[in-house]
């Protein structure tokens, strides 16, 4: 298995800069990068002859600062050093208000060179220390980012105001000539962008946050003492071993995986699997990290714990799939790629065409140049597709739905076909007794079903001895001999000499030739009763069979079961096409065939079909929490009762991908019309800054539409 290297890089300033640090190292060999501006973490695979210590300091010297994730310096800062954002635009803000303030008051201090110099200097130093280190380091990359406009931008202004000053001074209009105004606010506004953008991003991972918060840090082992008394020990839950007994009571969430040793309790596994009813545990039954108790204690035998949790391996899941990328997504990231040096081209071609051919002066010029600069917006582009996958694979969390990665939401959404495995997908995977037919006295049949079924462990032998266990006859039977014949039933005999079968057609049916039935008993053979059984049809199978057909989605039925069976299920939810009786290397094939005419889902229980579920477009367990669906299934349905998770995912996938080419559009839009509004003058500089500062709170803001947007068959 390839390990993965987690680094956790702050200072990222837009998508662009996400973009040049895969670049670069990309380029120098690093396989499957992923980089999540929005989050600041970077993952790649580790191979034997890379130097983390030297990626480290690679990405470092780009401008970033970058740790291994989970090092104390690598945590976002959050106190109110001179690094925070916060703290440097309220700086720059209290020094840039004078500057403006000159625009609207005649007080001669406000228009001298040096006052406007000294206010407007450490406001470019922040700049230069914030937007021009950043701007630097993509350069090094080959991958400019926007950052790089705001820093030609800003510095053009205040180097264009002190030649302005040198050639000027002394002259009763020399403050017609100064411009540190406009260096100082596009600086400002685009700090107070960054926090408007970067408290919007919070809010794209809320739904991992959420997941993190449910984690439990504490859990009480249940220690033993000499004198054999038990007593409990409070300790951290990613302490907790195997085989470890713990103790959970009313209002604590379970500590790590495990299975209930001792008591009932009722639980809250909403925030898991989606289901909103509270679950009842006792005995023998699994129970998840993060869940509730409602009511009850129960003692629980740890299984996982940790890292090892299902729960951990949910919230890494929806991390990971943050990062991964659509095919859509490769439009805005060639558009990001060229965008920079266009717009650089486009500014110098304002500058020479204002000053040359439409005889404005220099300073007009320069302004309209500048304007040019920092209206355009290549980081719209960038993030108008990580945002809306984050909120689509966030929203979808919360419902109990797993989603792994952006490419996956957009393969749902480009479905032709949607193939279903039938016990335990269309099915509950639930044995229930359909018909009973009695040629003998019934009180006489119950009494060995429920006397010599306990005998056998085939899960028909099991449903009978439960439905049967307290039946009673008049006259008990001696029973002399009782066996189990391994594949075929229970055979038995008693003290006056009858036998007695309970098992298959050709085991104990053999009073007639009907053998269409599952279980039979025969008494000195002679058939007493014969059994039919059925696996109940999930109650939403139905709706989510017609959902799909009336999305034109073609629906089919693949399975290993008996052909009359498949087809039984099949008349019954309308169900296009079907494929019974069909070995695992069978099925495989036939999503091969289907997926010729398009992208299929294969639908099973993540366990039986795993081979067709790793070769469809899309695979997707059901019915199932277990670690090997959340390793091997792209979409994971925890919910074990629900079939509406299915018909959620492609809607929520269909709304995502829909975001994202609004935003795309958006984004393409408002560079096509702003950049020649500026050109042409209509915009100053500050307007021009204040807009691009805002254009990536448009995008975010559609993004989070995602997760308030009501959906059908979501709760």
């Amino acid at each position: 298995m390839v390990e993965k290297v987690h680094l956790q890089v702050s200072g990222m300033t837009c998508a662009n800069c996400a973009q040049g640090i895969s670049r670069h190292l990309e380029a120098r060999g690093v396989k499957d990068v992923l980089v999540s501006f929005d989050s600041g973490e970077v993952e790649f695979e580790n191979s034997k002859d890379l130097d983390i210590e030297k990626v480290i300091k690679e990405i470092n010297g780009l401008g970033y600062k970058a740790n291994v994730a989970g090092d104390s310096d690598a945590l976002p800062e959050r106190s109110w050093d001179f690094s925070s954002l916060e703290l440097r635009f309220l700086f720059c803000a209290l020094l840039t208000s004078p500057l403006l303030l000159h625009m609207f008051a005649e007080w001669p201090i406000l228009k001298m060179a040096a006052f406007q110099i000294v206010l407007a200097a450490p406001v470019m130093w922040i700049g230069l220390l914030h937007f021009g280190k950043s701007a630097w380091g993509s350069l090094k990359t080959g991958s400019p980012n926007m950052d790089v406009l705001i820093t030609l931008g800003s510095v053009s202004a205040f180097i264009f105001s002190c030649i302005g000053w040198m050639l000027h001074e002394g002259s009763p209009d020399l403050h017609h000539h100064l411009y540190f105004e406009t260096s100082s606010t596009i600086i400002t506004l685009v700090l107070l962008g960054n926090i408007i953008e970067k408290k919007s991003l919070r809010k794209t991972q809320s739904a991992l946050e959420q997941l993190v918060r449910i984690q439990p840090q504490k859990a009480r082992r249940i220690e033993q003492a000499m004198t054999d008394a038990e007593y409990t020990v409070d300790v951290l839950s990613q302490h907790l071993r195997t085989n470890d007994l713990i103790l959970v009571n009313t209002g604590e969430k379970i500590p790590a995986d495990g299975m209930v040793y001792e008591g009932t309790a009722l639980l809250d596994e909403s925030m898991m699997t989606g289901e909103s009813l509270p679950v009842e545990k006792s005995v023998n039954d699994t129970v998840l990290s993060g869940t509730m108790v409602i009511h009850g204690h129960i003692k629980v035998v740890v299984q996982q714990s940790g890292t090892a949790t299902v729960l951990s391996k949910m919230i890494d899941t929806v991390r990971r799939s943050a990062l991964q990328k659509p095919a859509i997504q490769r439009l805005g990231d060639k558009v990001s790629a060229w965008f920079v040096p266009v717009v650089i081209g486009l500014s110098l071609i304002t500058f020479f065409i204002s000053y040359s051919a439409l005889d404005l002066s220099a300073a007009q010029s320069m302004l309209r140049s500048i304007a040019v600069l920092v209206i355009s917006c290549p980081c719209a582009m960038g993030l108008a597709t990580p945002t809306a996958v984050a909120v689509g694979i966030g929203r979808s969390a919360r419902m109990g739905i797993l989603i792994k990665g952006g490419d996956t939401l957009e393969r749902i959404s480009m479905l032709n076909t949607i193939v279903f495995d039938k016990t335990g997908t269309l099915t509950k995977g639930r044995i229930s007794i359909r018909h009973i037919e009695y040629f003998d006295d019934p009180a006489l049949i119950h009494y060995l079903f429920g006397t010599l079924e306990q005998y056998s462990s085939h899960p028909f032998a099991n449903l009978l001895t439960r439905q049967f266990s307290n039946a009673s006859f008049s006259s008990p039977i001696r029973f002399t001999e009782i066996k189990e014949v391994p594949g075929q039933g229970v055979m038995a005999t008693d003290k006056g000499g009858n036998t007695y079968k309970i098992g298959s057609a050709r085991f104990a049916g053999t009073r007639t030739a009907d053998d269409s039935h599952q279980v039979y008993l025969n008494i000195n053979g002679e058939v007493k009763a014969f059994v039919d059984f059925e696996d109940t049809i999930r109650e939403d199978a139905a709706a989510m069979v017609t959902y799909f057909k009336q999305k034109g989605i073609q629906t089919v039925l693949l399975s290993g079961d008996r052909a009359s069976k498949c087809q039984d299920l099949a008349r019954k939810l309308a169900i296009d096409e079907v494929y019974a009786e069909q070995m695992p290397d069978q099925k495989v094939e036939i999503i091969k065939r289907l997926q010729k005419d398009g992208k299929t889902a294969m639908v099973g229980d993540g366990i039986n079909d795993a081979a067709a579920l790793a070769v469809a477009s899309v695979g997707i367990a059901v019915n199932s929490g277990t670690q090997i669906a959340i390793q091997t299934a792209e979409v994971v349905l925890l919910s074990r009762k629900e079939l509406s998770g299915l018909m959620a995912a492609h809607t929520l996938a269909g709304e995502t991908m829909k975001t994202i080419r609004q935003n795309l559009f958006w984004a393409l839009c408002y560079n096509v019309v702003a950049i020649p509004l500026a050109a042409a003058g209509f915009l100053s500089p500050v307007i021009a800054s204040l807009s691009m500062a805002f254009s990536d709170v448009v995008v975010i803001g559609n993004s989070l539409r995602i997760h308030f947007k009501r959906l059908p068959f979501s709760r």
